[in-house]
C-alpha cells in the first residue's frame, strides 16, 4: 500500500506540474484529524483496531470521490485515472478491514466499526460544505 499510495503522490505531481499547476506543500485535515482523535491510544487490541478502522474509512471516502469524479470528468486523462485511483483505494479498504479481523474478533471488529462510522458521521456531518480530496480545499 506505501508503494501504491508513492505512486499515485507521484502520479499527481506529474498531471498536475503538466498542466501548470502544483501541490501543496502544507494542508490541514479535519476530517482525518477528527478521525485520529477517536483512537483509542494504550489499549490493546483497541489501539491497532482503531488505527486500522480510521485507514479504512479514509481510503473508502476516497475510493467514492474517485468514482463520483470518474463519472463526471469530461476530461478523459483525468476520468482514468480517477478509475484508477477508485480501483486502488478499494482495495486498501478491503485490505484494512480484513487486517481488522486478524487483530481482533467478530464480534468487537463489527460493533466497534459500528461506532467508528456513526462517529464518522457526526464529523462529516460538521465539515464545512466544499470540494476535497483526501484533504484541504
Amino acid at each position: 500500500m506505501a508503494r501504491d499510495e508513492a505512486a499515485h503522490l507521484a502520479q499527481v505531481v506529474r498531471l498536475l506540474s503538466r498542466r501548470g499547476g502544483r501541490l501543496e506543500r502544507t494542508h490541514k485535515n479535519a476530517y482525518a484529524n477528527s478521525l485520529r482523535l477517536l483512537v483509542r491510544k494504550g489499549q490493546q487490541p483497541g489501539e491497532i483496531l482503531d488505527r486500522l478502522f480510521v485507514s479504512a474509512l479514509i481510503e473508502a471516502r476516497s475510493c467514492e470521490r474517485f468514482a463520483v469524479l470518474a463519472a463526471v470528468a469530461e476530461d478523459e486523462e483525468l476520468a482514468s485515472f480517477y478509475r484508477a485511483l477508485f480501483s486502488s483505494e478499494l482495495g486498501h479498504y478491503k485490505v484494512f478491514l480484513k487486517l481488522a479481523y486478524k487483530v481482533a474478533g467478530k464480534d468487537m471488529v463489527e460493533s466497534r466499526w459500528q461506532q467508528m462510522l456513526e462517529w464518522e458521521a457526526r464529523i462529516l456531518a460538521e465539515q464545512l460544505p466544499g470540494p476535497r480530496i483526501h484533504s484541504g480545499l
